[in-house]
């Protein structure tokens, strides 16, 4: 049975549709698209409006309507009374901040190294520069022995500079790079070790990965440091730069290892079903099936270990390596530039180096994620 409705009356005039796309749009279904979303909207603009006069004023140079000092101003000019950040003493004391107690004549060597550093880095890191495997053998292997012999020197009429007059920047990030480089690949053997099926390479593995998670950092670097050197035979010394370099590297792997533990276990046992009806032997199926996939899964964890390894490097100040927050903390007791935003100063550009640091690996992580996830997408 069919049933029709025909209107006999004429339907009262609508008001336009609400716009779905644009500005006002985003605000109204982002910012106010409830009372209680409206109100923390609310909220949330009067604290900046409380918040950021203040800070833009200590932080931006007078110039542009601040009660900063800029780069080039006077010492005197930071004492005056109300003066925001005194962005001249880190102007007049950079050098110091990025290259430690390196010596003056030879701040080319390390200049150097950041820039073959960066010609390598970055095609490395774009997908479709060609050549990468010739890319990665000169970042991986024909870099670092660069960095050694330009940085000790002794070499081709090299002036020598210990490891001790090392600091700033340049070290933080020498740290923080071959943390991340050495660690990778010792994170991913101890993640396969604790997964294998003989039990004394699983138990060495469990041991090494709970022992090292289960100390902080700060007693690791201290170990490394004072105790290392009485399990040595007598009269052999080790490197301080180099025992921090260990004990990050060792402490960074661990972590790696379950982040990377966590991929390999949320693949679905077909996969290691399928390598194996393929006939691969357990290495070829873990680099050329298993592990590109669990990698993949488990890259915002990856990256969140090595953020985490590039903030620690500050610890190693504790056991008197300059790195850029030492040189910091050293610089901040300097007479000459004594005010009273000094201080500050120093920790605000420390921090804002770091957070750029931190910042461009997880947007690169983000990019990673995207391009990946081509398997995923409907």
């Amino acid at each position: 049975m069919t049933y029709s409705f025909v209107r006999q009356e004429m339907v009262d005039a609508r008001g336009a549709p609400i716009n779905t796309s644009g500005p006002i749009a985003w605000a109204r279904r982002s910012l106010f698209a409830t009372p209680s979303d409206a109100l923390l909207t609310i909220l949330a603009f009067v604290f900046l409006i409380w918040a950021i006069p203040p800070i833009y004023g200590f932080i931006a140079p007078t110039g542009i309507g601040g009660n900063a000092v800029a780069p080039g101003g006077t010492v005197e000019e930071c004492r005056i009374e109300n003066a925001g950040a005194c962005w001249a003493y880190i102007s007049a004391r950079m050098s110091f901040f990025i290259y430690g107690f390196y010596p003056p004549t030879e701040y080319w060597r390390p200049n150097i190294i950041f820039a073959l550093g960066a010609v390598l880095l970055f095609p490395l890191l774009a997908p479709k520069v060609p050549f990468k495997r010739i890319n990665a053998l000169l970042f991986f292997i024909a870099y670092p022995v660069i960095c050694f012999y330009l940085l000790n020197g002794g070499v081709f009429g090299m002036r020598s500079v210990p490891t001790e007059q090392w600091g700033g920047l340049m070290v933080t990030l020498l740290i923080s790079l071959v943390g991340i480089i050495c660690s990778i690949p010792i994170g991913i053997l101890l993640a396969l070790g604790r997964q294998s099926s003989l039990p004394i390479i699983k138990t060495l593995s469990i041991m090494f990965i709970e022992l090292w998670r289960a100390v902080p950092l700060i007693t690791v670097l201290f170990m490394a440091s004072v105790m290392l050197p009485l399990f040595m035979p007598q009269g052999t010394t080790v490197d301080k730069l180099l025992r921090a370099l260990v004990g990050v590297t060792l402490f960074s792997s661990a972590y790696l290892a379950e982040t990377v533990r966590g991929g390999l276990q949320a693949l679905p046992r077909g996969q290691y079903e399928a390598a194996s009806s393929l006939g691969l032997s357990y290495w070829k199926s873990m680099g050329f099936i298993i592990l590109p996939q669990a990698l993949k899964h488990v890259i915002p964890g990856i990256v969140n270990s090595f953020i985490s390894l590039f903030k620690d490097t500050s610890l190693v100040s504790i056991v008197g390596i300059f790195d850029l927050l030492n040189t910091v903390q050293a610089a901040s007791s300097d007479i000459e530039w004594s005010s009273p935003t000094q201080a500050i100063t120093g920790y605000l550009f420390a921090g804002f180096v770091f957070w750029i640091f931190c910042f461009a690996m997880s947007r690169y992580s983000i990019y990673m994620e995207r391009r990946l996830d081509t398997g995923h997408k409907r």
